[in-house]
């Protein structure tokens, strides 16, 4: 199962780097295509408010 990022999201950037596999795409609010996401959690590891979940 993918992980999604919420509407909380700061728009930080933290993220984005730490994807294997450049799932996660920038904007007012960040997102990750589920399609691409490994739910491998790295997003949400180093997320400061913890806006990726799992879906």
């Amino acid at each position: 199962m993918a992980y999604v990022i919420d509407d909380s999201c700061i728009a930080c950037g933290a993220c984005v780097s730490e994807c294997p596999v450049d799932a996660i795409s920038e904007g007012d609010l960040y997102s990750i295509d589920a399609d691409t996401c490994i739910d491998c959690g790295a997003c949400a590891s180093v997320c400061p408010i913890g806006a990726p979940k799992e879906a």
